[in-house]
């Protein structure tokens, strides 16, 4: 019988032990999207305690802390830290088969050196010893990410950020890149007429101009497009419901601006229009600079109203949606490569009933001008633990090219998630390891190492040219 979380955790072959260990396991981090804080990077911080680092932030743990009846007071409440963590090594045993089980104990021994269980037996001490651990200098938040071997984080932004923590970091000539990443969502949200008008006056203020109409409006967004671009950005992001591209005219899109800029309501097929515009205008800007566009689908968020309203959005309510996908998502690519506008992009489903739908539709528009240029991205967010991740590789496998895969990302606001890059070149190594041994693919070390590197560092070394 193996042992739980050993040198050789998930690998269950020694040919994937050998993949593991002498072709990915020390290869640098590239974490292309995360949704870490750039000050608390800029700032170097330090925590005081691992709630802090852990806890504070992660939905994932505050589902599962819910669901095994812990009152909300000890999630998002006014509890201590170390009241906050008790309640979570109290759920921790009852995570069991739930991917929570096996990051938990992986960020505690990659971090901390700690391979004791935690339960509420063991939360005192260990909540103790990584305090004592987290005061030291090098567990400051630039000592946890050179731990794991990161070499760029690209954080997640919104256009009218002023990247003054980039700007800070940048000039430290650290060891690893932190880059922005620009996420327009807000500046296409038509559904609440009130809260774009309020961006857009942000937007006014960091421009330095008025937006009274169509054109003043993208020419300040393109503004903002170029001074991320200025600031080492060369990744965008947009987490949608589906992909919009309803047909509209230009004339149609500067009324309904109109109407919104006058706080006028829009009809549905207006907002849809609408929507569908600022999706190509973004698309378009990315092509002219060579970005890589990013698509994450399929998100129901906010399910529950009342906690909405108590604790807001981002807080642990969202699902898998089954929206349909395969129609819009082909039109809004198909418009764009048909005008040779279409950047490198990647996609990214929440709904496993799309695994082959996307894994298909990126077939169409791999163009042979770049490696991998469209890809289907890494198992995301409900998806990114073993079952899911092992479906993503296999449908990959199957209907595209898997050694052209950009691999890993973390997804995460926490500092201590980093060790998922690790579990996912287990999950690789594993699966090329067991086609060896089953004689389904040449037994080539050297070779197939060469596509485990690739996939694990190599492929997003090239594609997003950091």
């Amino acid at each position: 019988m193996k042992t739980f979380l050993d040198d050789n955790f998930l690998l269950n072959t020694n040919t994937a032990i050998e993949l593991y260990h002498s072709y990915s396991k020390h290869l640098p981090i590239i974490d292309y999207h995360n949704h870490l804080i750039p000050e608390q990077i800029a700032n170097d911080v330090k925590f005081e305690n691992i709630s802090q680092v852990w806890l504070n932030g992660d939905h994932y743990k505050w589902r599962a802390m819910r669901a095994n009846g812990i009152n909300e007071r000890f999630i998002t409440g006014d509890a201590s830290d170390e009241e906050k963590f008790a309640k979570w090594a109290e759920t921790v045993p009852y995570t069991l088969r739930n991917p929570l089980y096996h990051w938990t104990h992986l960020e505690l021994q990659r971090y901390f050196g700690i391979t004791d269980l935690l339960s509420p037996k063991t939360a005192s001490k260990i909540y103790a010893d990584t305090a004592s651990k987290l005061s030291q200098d090098n567990y400051s938040v630039r000592g946890l990410l050179k731990m794991m071997n990161v070499e760029v984080v690209c954080t997640t932004d919104d256009p009218i950020d002023s990247l003054e923590f980039h700007q800070q970091f940048a000039k430290e000539q650290e060891s690893f890149k932190m880059l922005p990443a620009f996420r327009p969502d807000k500046a296409m949200n038509s559904d609440d007429i009130i809260a774009l008008n309020q961006y857009i006056d942000k937007l006014e203020s960091v421009s330095d101009m008025q937006i009274n109409s169509l054109g003043e409006y993208l020419n300040a967004l393109k503004g903002r497009h170029d001074f991320f671009a200025a600031n080492g950005c060369k990744v965008s992001d947009h987490g949608l419901e589906q992909i919009y591209a309803e047909n509209y005219t230009e004339q149609e899109i500067v009324a309904i601006f109109d109407k919104i800029r006058t706080k006028k309501e829009i009809s549905p097929a207006e907002n849809l229009k609408f929507k569908s515009a600022m999706l190509i205008y973004f698309a378009e800007w990315d092509h002219e600079k060579g970005w890589v566009q990013q698509y994450h689908l399929g998100a129901l968020r906010n399910n529950n109203a009342r906690m909405h309203r108590l604790i807001g959005p981002d807080t642990g309510w969202d699902s898998i949606g089954d929206f349909s996908q395969a129609r819009a998502l082909s039109k809004f690519l198909n418009k764009l490569d048909d005008q040779d506008k279409l950047t490198k992009t990647i996609l990214y489903n929440l709904n496993p009933a799309d695994n082959e739908l996307i894994a298909t539709m990126i077939g169409n528009f791999n163009d042979g001008s770049i490696k991998g240029k469209i890809q289907f991205g890494s198992a995301w967010w409900f998806l990114d633990q073993k079952d899911g991740m092992t479906k993503q590789i296999n449908t990959l496998s199957n209907m595209g090219l898997l050694s052209r895969l950009v691999g890993m990302l973390t997804d995460s606001r926490s500092f201590l998630s980093f060790p998922r890059h690790e579990y996912f070149r287990r999950l690789v190594c594993n699966i090329f390891g067991e086609d060896i041994e089953n004689g389904e693919i040449p037994n080539d070390i050297q070779w197939v190492g060469k596509i485990i590197q690739d996939i694990s560092y190599n492929n997003a070394k090239e594609y997003f040219e950091f």
